[in-house]
């Protein structure tokens, strides 16, 4: 099999660049590294293509293996022949494959093997065979009646032979083709409760249909989990008669005293064996395919998450909103340094209002606090209620922004969370948490299984090892993507580098406290067991700020730091000049010279020279500093304050398959909903929002009972 050829074919990537991307993958390149440097190789395939097409390739090695096997396997019966040769060969998926190797599998013993170990099997093909045209089925199956073997009469005999001739119909390839594609186009996927008496939030599917060619994923999952808890009951159906006809028209003959018994031994077939094989597994698959739109949901959630524009330079003071045992209070300071610790009691059952804005007051004028970061859990709302009536009062032009909290008590309790602050009680480690989420999502965030971070829907329905699989590569791909400073990252941040696993994080870690901060890239050959292959790997990926190398503050790669020199050389610059700004000019001239020209007496390609333009342009430069900043508040409305047609603007929090959920400011998140993004068909939310966005909706309806806002992006005529 030309793995290359079908890839190339399937992804519309020529075929020297798909070859190049198989042979980098399996010389153990990361994705992130192939993405990066080497663009001439793959055509400047991005990340996200990079990588379906390496889990494609692991998907067609598997079947090429599996082709293997079952094709040994028939041979070793001595049952291989040319016609099953080809059909193995040609076959495309596994399921196709299983169909071809069913009638040679081992069985476990059913019916039909209980039959032929009577001795029925000649009467079973005698009965295919459907070339008897007089007598009866009696005097055909009497010779076949031996009470020893528990067949006391003819008819005992007949429906042995008709369980053979079943085995053998359900085993037939071409009858399971032809009636899964039947299924694939006109099955329906069907739910009804288990209890129509009993409400739940299921009632919707207590009586549905839809047909299994159009139901979106989140029904599948919704009608699954539904399944799981005993609200309901599913079941794929189809018209029983026109499919067992269909396979009635393959194997039964006209004219013949047997064709009635083969035609029962088909329906049979049909509805105790093909057809409850084809419900698991079209059932199988549509939950396949909704798992697999969730995790890619989940993965662009978090990846719009993670890809958040830190709020630089600023001190922030985080609340940890609580009850009974009090809003924990942290105070950071620009680098993430914490600064002050404390515990107030401005919500119910203490209401220590007026010496929780005393405490607060008093840290915010010592520690000059810019910001505050407000969970957004239990008790926010009365946390933001009451941090807004302090910046009021206060009237020193602080702001507050609501932040997603999901996962931090995870990390204040994990092992990460006592190393980094062992002296600290959990609750207060958190509340550290939610200052830094502000601060830098990303450095953050990957502290957290990227599961516990709550931007995906049925996230714990998923496949734990695809979804962890999954979410670690657009970890992976954001962590490199933005860079690392290697003298301040955390061995959680340091993981995700490409090459870098967790015992290299430690030792870079264990390093920089033994020698001091790292000076160079090169340095990095020094730390225990980072080889060769790793530093390539990573190298471009970790940055040095204020290092003794200008470009090691870059995304340029040490292997082309030849290239650089050769680059500024050609056009009497300096690498002083790139440290101080000189090189705008730089692109204009490399265009009149040729870049084609230029990157040849560099000695690279055109894609990896303006990727080195544009970082000597600006050293150090932070991809997300290019998206618009978080939306920061100073006061907030209730529920009862909106009406009918009021604009406002929010923040996107959560982006689902059938609309997005949206910040506005008055603790309850309002839902757009897919039909009110755009005038526009689309296919799916993500096509106009992602997570992070800040946008301008009007507000269409107001539950106040329910609490639930229902808001239109389409301004009101």
């Amino acid at each position: 099999m030309d793995f290359a050829q079908i890839l190339s074919e399937e992804f519309s990537i020529s075929l020297p660049f798909m070859q190049n991307i198989i042979s980098l993958i399996d010389e153990g390149n990361t994705i992130p590294f192939i993405a990066r440097y080497r663009k001439e190789k793959t055509g400047s395939c991005d990340d996200q293509i990079l990588r379906e097409a390496a889990d494609r390739l692991d998907y067609l090695r598997g079947l090429q293996k599996r082709r293997e096997e079952i094709t040994a396997s028939i041979t070793e019966q001595g049952k291989m022949t040319e016609e099953i040769a080809s059909a193995i060969a040609e076959a495309g998926t596994l399921a196709r494959l299983e169909d071809i190797y069913r009638p040679y599998k081992q069985k476990r013993r059913t019916r039909a093997t209980i039959a032929k170990e009577r001795g029925l099997e000649p009467l079973a093909q005698i009965l295919m065979a459907q070339e008897l045209t007089s007598g009866t089925l009696e005097a055909i199956a009497t010779p076949y009646v031996d009470p020893e073997k528990e067949i006391t009469d003819s008819t005992e005999a007949l429906a042995g032979a008709q369980d053979i001739i079943a085995e053998e119909i359900s085993d037939s390839a071409q009858g399971r083709q032809l009636l899964r594609e039947y299924y694939q186009k006109n099955a329906v996927l069907k739910s009804i409760a288990a209890e129509a008496e009993t409400d739940s939030v299921y009632r919707m599917y207590y009586d549905y249909t839809e047909p299994v060619s159009k139901i979106p994923s989140h029904r599948v999952l919704a009608i699954n989990r539904g399944e799981k808890e005993n609200f309901l009951k599913a079941a794929i159906e189809v018209d029983e008669a026109y499919a067992s006809g269909l396979l009635r028209g393959l194997f039964v003959k006209k004219g013949s005293i047997c064709t009635p018994a083969v035609a029962e031994a088909c329906n049979d077939a049909y509805k105790r064996l093909i057809h409850p094989s084809l419900e698991r597994e079209i059932r199988s698959f549509l939950t396949d395919m909704a798992c697999n739109q969730a995790i890619r949901i989940f993965g662009v959630n978090l990846e719009a998450l993670l890809m958040q524009p830190p709020v630089k330079g600023k001190t922030v003071l985080a609340i940890d909103p609580a009850y009974r045992t009090g809003c924990k209070i942290a105070v950071v300071d620009p680098t993430g340094k914490v600064l002050a610790t404390d515990v107030v009691y401005p919500t119910p059952p203490q209401n220590k209002t007026a010496e929780a804005k005393a405490k607060l007051s008093a840290l915010i004028k010592k520690h000059r606090v810019q910001v505050l970061s407000i969970g957004n859990g239990t008790a926010s709302k009365e946390s933001e209620i009451f941090a807004a009536e302090l910046i009021q009062e206060m009237d020193c032009g602080l702001s507050y922004i609501m932040v997603n909290e999901a996962g931090a008590s995870v990390y204040s309790a994990s092992k990460l969370g006592a190393a980094e602050f062992p002296d600290f009680d959990v609750s207060l480690r958190s509340a550290v948490s939610i200052a830094r989420r502000l601060q830098d999502p990303l450095a953050e965030l990957v502290k957290i299984d990227p599961k516990s971070i709550g931007v995906g829907q049925y996230q714990h329905d998923m496949p734990s090892k695809q979804l962890d699989e999954a979410l670690a590569g657009v970890v992976e791909n954001c962590v490199n993507r933005v860079g690392v400073d290697l003298n301040t990252a955390s061995p959680a941040l340091l993981s995700y580098v490409s090459g870098v696993s967790p015992t290299v994080a430690k030792n870079i870690l264990a390093y920089r406290e033994e020698n001091g901060a790292f000076e160079s890239r090169s340095q990095l050959k020094k730390v225990p067991k980072l080889g060769p292959k790793a530093f390539e790997q990573c190298a471009g990926f970790l940055r040095i700020p204020g290092g003794k190398n200008i470009l090691d503050h870059t995304g340029v790669h040490p292997e082309s730091y030849p290239a650089v020199e050769a680059l500024l050389k050609q056009f009497d610059y300096t690498l002083k000049d790139a440290v101080e700004g000189h090189l705008s000019s730089l692109p204009a001239r490399i265009e009149e010279r040729g870049a084609e020209m230029v990157a040849e007496a560099c000695g690279i390609g055109v894609p990896t020279l303006l990727d080195i333009v544009k970082e000597l342009q600006k050293p150090g430069r932070d991809p997300r500093d290019e998206l618009p900043p978080p939306m920061l508040r100073s006061d907030i409305m209730d529920l009862k304050d909106l009406t009918p047609g009021m604009e406002l603007r929010g923040t996107v929090r959560n982006v689902i398959d059938f609309g997005a959920f949206v910040d506005i400011g008055v603790h309850q998140d309002g839902l757009v909903h897919i039909s009110q993004m755009t005038d526009r068909y689309i296919k799916h939310p993500s096509e106009v929002l992602q997570v992070g966005d800040i946008i301008t909706v009007w507000v269409l309806n107001v539950d106040t009972v329910k609490k639930r806002i229902s808001l239109t992006m389409k301004k009101p005529k």
